[in-house]
């Protein structure tokens, strides 16, 4: 108890409270900016913590990582481009609600939506940190493959009524992470040669493509089929106390799923925003307006990746096990200072440890109130006549891609990507798919891969009990997908036949 208050006395005074909010901002700046990521700004940044006490520097370093997974939603809610990885799935209600004349409504509910599963994850991390991190330690190859398996079945769920399409969707997605460097041979792998695609197609690049190239050259054809260059409103900023009570239980289960899942060392808040995300929709009673445009979705989806910052920090502090890239991060800057994140942090240096805990607790609230500040300002973006506005989109897309290495491959792989989200829209294929097959591809294969040779090529792990809970939970949320499209199917079919023989009556 006396180091938790010895915490708490050091995280309130100026300097660590001043670093946070500088962070905080720089965060938004770096996160609303597509092709510009946390990790990369933390990085960055870190040589400057180098003569601060370490409590400060820190705090800078996790508001920046805080704010840019918030700020992310932005242009994914205004522009259909996610900010960061970790917004993919804030786009999937967030810019439907922007075409709805909603704008101002869903960056409000990403504001509170984030800050709520921040708290959430910030006060999971104070009671259970040390329970959590040993628990993660027990994942293992078999255990983050059938973690894999489950998100991929996400897919059939999110895309009842073309499921087919979904899973090609999918499908392409797991054979574009497979373009690379074997994992476990070190051979490379669909390269064609270019030593740059070595290291695999870059998810950044991939995902502006995606999004945001592919839904500009959608605007585009609309915009010369129809001639109008007119502008959306923003709509409305408020929340009432009514909308938020709705809300809240989605974001609270949501919240509890992406911290869960951001304390799975490799995972985050891409993976747990689209679970926490899928979730929310299957346990909600009304689940037909999700990804076009229900409020629920977007709160699932920002409260979930929010929550999976302090749970990254549970392996990272604890075990030494970064949790994500900006995790590992923040490891090189605590030894740096002289400190070795893993079990003798708590021993060694408590008092530090408990005021990380509790500037995690301090940042949602001071990015809520950052956030209130500006967010009309950012609303205005949807205000830009369309024949101004995606050109500068376009653009925008390219520089961040290009930022990124400064490699003109990642700007093909822009393009490249932008054309095939093009005519995914065209046809009906939902991008979401393909963007978890890309995340989960490498997980599910070297987990795969190690789990059966660590069994001497037999596949007895797949018995083990937690991959064959996991393995269940996948078959199920499969099956129920395939029986909500069989009902809707023949609902439809009923409704159709009722129709006509309500017309031949009348005839």
């Amino acid at each position: 108890m006396n180091d938790l208050m010895t915490g708490l006395e050091q995280v309130l005074t100026w300097q660590p409270l001043l670093f946070m909010l500088i962070g905080i901002i720089g965060g938004i700046v770096v996160g609303a900016i597509p092709g510009l990521t946390a990790t990369m700004t933390i990085a960055i940044l870190l040589p400057f913590t180098f003569a601060t006490d370490p409590l400060p520097g820190v705090a800078l370093l996790l508001g920046i990582y805080s704010g840019a997974v918030y700020a992310g939603s932005i242009p994914a809610i205004l522009l259909r481009i996610p900010g960061t990885p970790s917004s993919a799935a804030t786009l999937l209600d967030g810019h439907p609600m922007t075409l709805q004349g909603k704008a101002g409504q869903a960056l409000t509910i990403s504001l509170v939506a984030s800050a709520i599963g921040g708290l959430i994850g910030g006060v999971l991390l104070l009671a259970f940190a040390p329970t959590l991190a040993g628990y993660a330690l027990k994942f293992g190859p078999a255990e983050f493959f059938m973690l894999a398996i489950f998100a991929l079945a996400l897919i059939a769920s999110m895309s009842e009524g073309a499921m087919v399409k979904g899973m090609i969707s999918g499908l392409v997605g797991l054979l574009i992470a497979t373009v690379g460097t074997d994992p476990i041979n070190g051979i490379t792998r669909l390269t064609f040669g270019l030593s740059e695609l070595q290291s695999g197609l870059g998810f950044i690049p991939v995902l502006i493509g995606l999004f945001g190239v592919a839904e500009a050259l959608v605007r585009f054809e609309h915009h010369i089929r129809l001639r109008n260059a007119g502008s959306i409103s923003p709509g409305s900023f408020r929340l009432k106390w009514s909308g938020l009570r709705k809300l809240l239980p989605g974001v609270s289960y949501s919240s509890l799923i992406g911290f869960g899942v951001g304390v799975l060392p490799g995972t985050g808040g891409d993976i747990g925003s689209f679970i926490g995300h899928n979730e929310v929709k299957r346990i909600s009673r009304n689940k037909e307006n999700f990804g076009k445009g229900d409020p629920r979705g977007l709160a699932a989806a920002e409260s979930a990746n929010n929550a999976s910052v302090p749970g990254t920090l549970a392996p990272t502090l604890i075990l030494g096990i970064p949790g994500n890239s900006a995790a590992a991060v923040l490891i090189g800057a605590l030894t740096v200072h002289g400190l070795q994140p893993g079990p003798g942090l708590f021993t060694g240096s408590p008092d530090l440890v408990y005021g990380i805990f509790f500037a995690l607790l301090i940042i949602p609230i001071m990015m809520l109130i950052v956030g209130l500040a500006g967010i009309r300002s950012w609303g205005q973006i949807t205000r830009i006549p369309t024949q101004y506005l995606w050109p500068c989109i376009l653009a925008l897309s390219v520089v961040g891609s290009y930022a990124l290495q400064s490699s003109p491959v990642d700007v093909m792989i822009t393009i490249a990507a932008g054309v095939l989200g093009y005519f995914m829209l065209k046809g009906g294929f939902p991008p979401a798919p393909l963007v978890i097959g890309l995340i989960v591809g490498p997980l599910a294969e070297t987990g795969f891969r190690r789990a059966t040779i660590i069994s001497s090529g037999t596949y007895e792990w797949i018995l083990q009990p937690l991959p064959l809970i996991m393995l269940i939970l996948s078959v199920l949320t499969v099956g129920w997908s395939l029986y909500r499209s069989w009902a809707v199917r023949k609902k439809s079919v009923l409704a159709s036949a009722e129709q006509r023989s309500k017309e031949e009556v009348q005839k």
